[in-house]
């Protein structure tokens, strides 16, 4: 039986927060919210808690977790060779959406870490989370609440629809700010690199520590061996539908999609289109509208491809955004939510 908190941000129950705290404590799962996607939280430092997370989630247990803390001091004791740009890194962007990649201490079992001799590190912003993490009291493993491969949750329902007797414990805190999850910077080479894009820009982070790489596995379909990152496995953020991501001209894009949704109809298959406000009526049939601008189609596109599943969709095309700032992480998890299937008009 999970224990359900339903807790409000701005008004934060401590004693429902005692309660989940104490769960974690002992060794068992919760999942809270943060401000990028719920996260499926255990002692990072318990290695049969951490394997609950995977129990849970059906997750390969060479994906490494990312580690939650409440204070930045926690992190010396968690990681070593922290070098003046983690520590401007963590200065300037903590608490908040990036998670930071240090060679790891021998406090952080192979578990966690995916087996890898380096460990994940982020402070979320999130007020519950914060809190949930200082009564705790422990460093806390959470990647994304959901059964893995499937798209991250961030609303509460989706949570409790997946989750719910999954897990001991839950908490309700309403939807995330976000949408996407936390930039992943490895700092353990000389030059700081981006394996996962998120809220926090290349150009943001550039303005602060300089020259900023970009993984090139992320412009590639093929699978990473050994992942250093969540996120960098190549089947991941997929609804039960089949997605298209349709690439060109504007126009040819409007003219390509409907060709192929009147197909899709003669053969008796549902479709539908993943578009901004401003093209909503340019499509035959179903449309589920991002947003208005980047920042909101980056919150909402999570919730979108859940929603798919719901209406049993078979085949969904979405249409293609920037590569650069905030576009490269929406794109990012649109090109591993359609296995990489681009149709260029």
């Amino acid at each position: 039986m999970t224990l359900i908190s339903k807790i409000d941000e701005n008004n934060i129950n401590k004693d429902e927060i005692k309660k989940q705290a104490k769960i974690l404590r002992a060794g068992d799962t919760v999942i809270f919210p943060t401000e990028t996607v719920y996260g499926l939280g255990a002692n990072a430092l318990d290695e049969n808690a951490v394997s609950k997370i995977y129990e849970a989630k059906g997750r390969p247990s060479d994906n490494p977790l990312i580690v939650h803390i409440y204070d930045k001091n926690q992190v010396h004791k968690l990681a070593k060779d922290i070098s003046d740009k983690a520590n401007l890194v963590m200065d300037n962007f903590w608490p908040g959406p990036i998670t930071i990649i240090l060679n790891k201490k021998d406090i952080i079992p192979d578990r966690t870490s995916g087996g890898l001799s380096t460990v994940a590190i982020r402070m979320p912003s999130n007020a519950i989370a914060r809190e949930l993490l200082r009564e705790t009291d422990l460093p806390i493993a959470a990647p994304s609440a959901n059964i893995s491969g499937r798209p991250s949750p961030t609303r509460a329902k989706h949570v409790y629809e997946e989750m719910n007797n999954r897990v001991e414990g839950i908490i309700l805190g309403g939807d995330c700010t976000f949408g996407l999850e936390s930039t992943v910077l490895d700092m353990t080479g000389d030059i700081p690199t981006i394996l996962r894009p998120g809220s926090i820009t290349k150009e943001d982070l550039e303005g602060i520590i300089g020259t900023v790489n970009i993984d090139p596995a992320l412009e590639r379909q093929e699978d990473n061996i050994k992942a250093k990152a969540p996120g960098m496995k190549y089947t991941h953020y997929s609804p039960n539908a089949e997605v298209f991501i349709v690439s060109g001209d504007e126009e040819k894009v409007f003219q390509k999609v409907n060709d192929l949704i009147d197909n899709n109809s003669k053969q008796g298959l549902k479709s539908a289109v993943l578009c901004i406000d401003k093209n909503k009526d340019k499509y035959k049939g179903d449309t589920i509208v991002l947003g208005q601008n980047l920042e909101e189609v980056a919150s909402n596109l999570f919730d979108a491809l859940i929603s798919t599943d719901k209406e049993k969709y078979d085949i969904v095309y979405s249409e293609e955004f920037s590569n650069g700032g905030l576009g490269r992480a929406i794109m990012n998890r649109l090109l591993k939510s359609a296995g990489y299937k681009i149709i260029k008009v």
